[in-house]
């Protein structure tokens, strides 16, 4: 079994309430008498792209796990390598491949500089294919990026969702290996399917998405922060449990 925290959307920006929201998920985390695995972080973790929002983030997300991440829309690329990873800041996609208790994890990037909505471009998915490709048939894998593949029924998340996204569904067709795709950028929990598997959506630390039979204005900032926790089976069963942080 592995087990999963899944965060989204901090959008640290330097405010006061950005901080403390981030901070306060962190310290529920850190403070469970049974550690995760892992925290998987899917995107817009500067609010900016700025180099010090992610000197903040790097501060934020230290924990005695390993915290997974990739970018998110409101990422850039650059300053992101440079201050949260400790690389060269080269403008190129960040992926990242992670084996976490028997689990492979495969954190991609869908962003398109300077734009909202998401594509995997064609390095990005011969990188998913070759990873996936060079797993053994019977191991378990999951994908994460940002921008959710599929409509959530709300015109701000659909707006901005993954481009073309037949071209991932085809690649997951062909890996048995992949037991669901997880995204963020839609600031609500949110469960569906994609290619067959489930596909999960973190809530937001920042605020949350209002859906359409909920009311007019989008962002519902009195709402807390939530998080999922995913627990992965030996037999790639899924099950997510959804939390807020009060």
């Amino acid at each position: 079994m592995t087990l999963l925290a899944h965060i989204s959307d901090l959008h640290l920006d330097g405010s006061e309430r950005a901080t403390r929201r981030a901070t306060h998920v962190m310290d529920y985390l850190r403070a469970l008498p049974h550690p995760v695995d892992a925290l998987l972080v899917t995107g817009d973790i500067a609010d900016h792209g700025e180099e010090a929002e992610y000197e903040e983030a790097a501060r934020i997300l230290a924990a005695p796990f390993p915290v997974l991440t990739c970018p998110g829309n409101h990422d850039a690329r650059p300053a992101y390598r440079k201050a949260l990873l400790g690389q060269a800041p080269d403008p190129g996609p960040v992926n990242r491949v992670h084996h976490i208790a028997g689990t492979t994890i495969l954190m991609c990037d869908s962003t398109i500089p300077g734009r909202d909505e998401g594509h995997l471009d064609a390095d990005t998915l011969a990188w998913i294919d070759d990873t996936l490709t060079a797993l053994p048939q019977d191991a378990t894998a999951l994908i994460a990026f940002h921008q959710p593949p599929v409509a959530l029924h709300h015109p701000l998340p659909d707006s901005g969702m993954l481009q073309e996204p037949g071209q991932l569904a085809a690649l997951i067709d062909a890996h048995p290996q992949v037991a669901a795709v997880l995204t963020g950028h839609a600031h609500t929990a949110a469960a569906s399917t994609f290619a067959v598997r489930p596909l999960i959506v973190a809530p937001a630390i920042t605020w949350a998405l209002r859906m359409p039979w909920e009311g007019d204005q989008a962002a519902d900032r009195d709402q807390p922060p939530g998080l999922a926790f995913h627990v992965l089976s030996d037999d790639r069963r899924l099950t997510t449990h959804y939390r807020v942080v009060l």
